[in-house]
């Protein structure tokens, strides 16, 4: 298969190679970054300092054309070559340190960020796409909304005016463009802040990122955590493994509902964090100069199988789950299928991502210089026990309330 070079523009001492996601961002973002200067923003200069420059190398005489979500997926790898730091704008009005900018503020993660920046008494300020349905709740709370498209990065510069701190909750929905989303808007929007002078950057990133480059969304997030190191500006990086949220749903529910549950036959284990506590993390990580230029993995007290979690929710629930394992070769065989047409490319790199997720890695870490860093008190973050103990005391004290019955045949309340 062909094999395509995209070179990026590091410091100096930056010089090792990092995989990249899909060919040619080179000529969109050199336009984008034309859009930005348009606009007459004091420090649009300062963007040259982060510039992609994009050269494709054909190797073993095949051709190296761009083949958007169409055919094999080709290995891309980043090559830095020496270049001044993109430096900050040093005019104009001081900021104030409480002025946040928040990416992402309707996501699972960022509206928790958005509550835990506001209670802490930041002037949260939130980037929200024009939609049908507004962000209204966002606005009750206290923040502020500016409209922006990430996949218009003429859009985005308003939004970074007179901010201090940048925190990117971003990532592409089921039906987006993960490509565009997760790789194209994060450069527009670290260019963007590079170019206003943004005083720290904070990156969501993925556990193991860079051990699992032949999966696309953990390629795009560390050749993001690259490009971000690589812009001169302060930054925080941080690495997650697992919301629990999304277990209520993939797993309390179907328990007590007696749905099906789909599984594998691994052994992958995940530290499992509340979303509330990363937002407890990401806000001391912005108070604390010992997280500036720094890349941390957040993790949980303990890392949990999945099949650890069904006995969990049956426990509580009080019942016995329908569990459907799916082989991990049966993923892999999927996979390899479905990469081979355009309409079912990002089906594809989905189950990528399911295979690493099904092949026994621990996504886990040691945390304890992570909480002096931040500063916090391990006592203080919820175990996956009893996060899973609270929502089933509560649900089920709901359906006392309300005369309500478990579909379970031999569960009732």
């Amino acid at each position: 298969a062909a094999t395509a070079t995209l070179f990026v523009k590091h410091p100096p001492h930056v010089r090792s190679p990092i995989s990249s996601p899909e060919t040619s961002p080179p000529a969109d973002t050199r336009r984008d970054m034309a859009a930005v200067a348009e606009l007459g923003f004091r420090a649009a200069a300062a963007i040259s300092g982060a510039r992609v420059t994009g050269r494709a190398q054909a190797q073993g005489g095949a051709s190296a054309k761009h083949a958007k979500g169409g055919g094999i997926a080709r290995p891309l790898r980043c090559v830095a070559e020496g270049a001044t730091p993109a430096a900050a704008a040093t005019s104009g009005t001081p900021v104030r340190k409480t002025s946040m900018l928040i990416i992402g503020a309707t996501g699972t993660l960022g509206r928790q960020v958005v509550r835990r920046a506001l209670d802490e008494g930041y002037d949260v300020r939130c980037l929200v796409r024009p939609r049908q349905n507004p962000a209204d709740f966002l606005r009750d709370w206290g923040a502020t909304t500016v409209s922006g498209d990430l996949t218009k990065p003429e859009t985005l510069p308003a939004a970074f005016v007179g901010i201090h701190t940048v925190i990117d909750a971003s990532t592409a929905r089921p039906e987006e463009d993960t490509y565009v989303i997760d790789w194209k808007a994060k450069v527009a929007c670290i260019q963007t802040a590079t170019a206003m002078g943004i005083q720290r950057y904070v990156f969501y990133s993925v556990d193991k990122c860079e051990q699992h480059k032949e999966v696309p969304l953990m390629n795009m997030k560390f050749a993001v955590e690259e490009y971000l190191k690589a812009s001169g500006m302060n930054y925080t990086i941080l690495r997650l493994c697992g919301f629990m949220q999304p277990l209520i749903s993939g797993y309390a529910v179907p328990v007590l509902e007696e749905q099906p549950l789909w599984g594998t036959d691994d052994d992958t284990r995940t530290a499992y964090l509340d979303t509330q506590d990363v937002a407890k993390m990401t806000l001391a990580a912005c108070r604390r100069d010992e997280a500036t230029n720094k890349t941390m993995t957040l993790a949980g007290p303990k890392a949990y199988s999945v099949r650890e979690v069904i006995a969990i929710c049956e426990k509580l629930g009080g019942a016995e789950a329908q569990v459907n394992k799916v082989p991990v070769l049966a993923l892999k065989a999927t996979r390899a299928a479905t990469r081979f047409f355009q309409w079912t490319a990002p089906a594809a790199d989905r189950l990528a991502f399911a295979e690493v997720l099904a092949s026994g890695v621990k996504f886990d870490a040691p945390m304890e210089d992570t909480y002096a860093i931040l500063g916090m008190d391990p006592s203080e973050t919820t175990s996956l026990d009893s996060y899973l103990e609270e929502y089933f005391s509560k649900i089920l004290k709901k359906l006392k309330e309300v005369g309500g019955q478990s579909r379970q045949k031999d569960f009732y309340l």
